[in-house]
């Protein structure tokens, strides 16, 4: 009984997934190669950021993907920042960028600039790649995002570095609060609940849920060092851990 009560849910999540995977995978092959064929003469970095937020949120509409947002009130407009948040699917990275920030820069295995067109506008939009197997790359590229940062650009990352479970956080890994620090900007902690039930780990399919995110209150850098990054760790991480008890909005 249980299996079959199922059954519609899997149907209606496989043919909304295929509509989204196709309309999205259409719009990239229309807007992707003129873009990119601009950007050899200028800069289009505006331009893909434009072009993104059309997609994720045509993408959220035909996937059925809704969101409730608490604590708008705390992003820090007008200035750099750091976002954190937790890690719980593929839908993360897209769903935080179209909540947080209209231009958001991101931190991204290096890995991914393989992938036809994608790949390419990321780097016109100015993310920066980690190379977790070449520190002096790695050194290289963190010292370009800080640069931004100080340059008055955000970025995200998910200090976690791979997907935990609901509602639980795997230790942090520190780039991104070196980043911060190094920057004098502050990290703004987030936390997301139900994002786990839009995709399945290993699989496919996106599912039609209610996401929820919470923004806490910036954690301000200005004044540390380097050498008190676990303290900066620590306080974000317990903001992270109030946000995610509160459960979804």
């Amino acid at each position: 009984m249980a299996m079959s009560s199922q059954l519609p849910r899997v149907a209606i999540a496989a043919l909304r997934s295929a509509a989204t995977y196709v309309v999205i995978s259409v719009y990239v092959l229309i807007v992707g190669p003129p873009t990119l064929l601009l950007g050899m003469f200028t800069s289009v970095e505006n331009l893909v950021y434009v072009l993104t937020r059309i997609g994720v949120r045509l993408a959220f509409a035909l996937s059925g993907i809704r969101l409730r947002v608490a604590g708008r009130e705390h992003l820090p407009i007008g200035r750099a920042a750091v976002y954190c948040g937790n890690h719980e699917s593929n839908v993360d990275a897209p769903l935080l960028f179209y909540v947080l920030h209209p231009r958001l820069h991101m931190l991204y295995k290096a890995e991914f600039a393989r992938v036809p067109i994608l790949g390419q506008a990321v780097r016109h939009a100015r993310c920066v790649p980690v190379y977790r197997d070449d520190r002096e790359r790695s050194i290289q590229w963190l010292d370009e995002a800080i640069a931004m940062l100080r340059a008055g650009k955000s970025f995200l990352f998910f200090p976690e570095g791979t997907r935990g479970r609901p509602g639980t956080l795997l230790p942090f890994k520190k780039g991104g609060f070196i980043m911060a620090i190094r920057a004098q900007v502050p990290v703004v902690p987030v936390a997301m609940h139900g994002a786990d039930g839009a995709m399945k780990r290993g699989g496919a399919l996106i599912y039609p849920v209610t996401v929820s995110v919470r923004i806490g209150e910036p954690i301000e850098t200005a004044g540390w060092t380097v050498d008190d990054r676990d303290i900066i760790v620590d306080k974000v991480r317990a903001r992270m851990e109030e946000l995610l008890a509160r459960g979804p909005v």
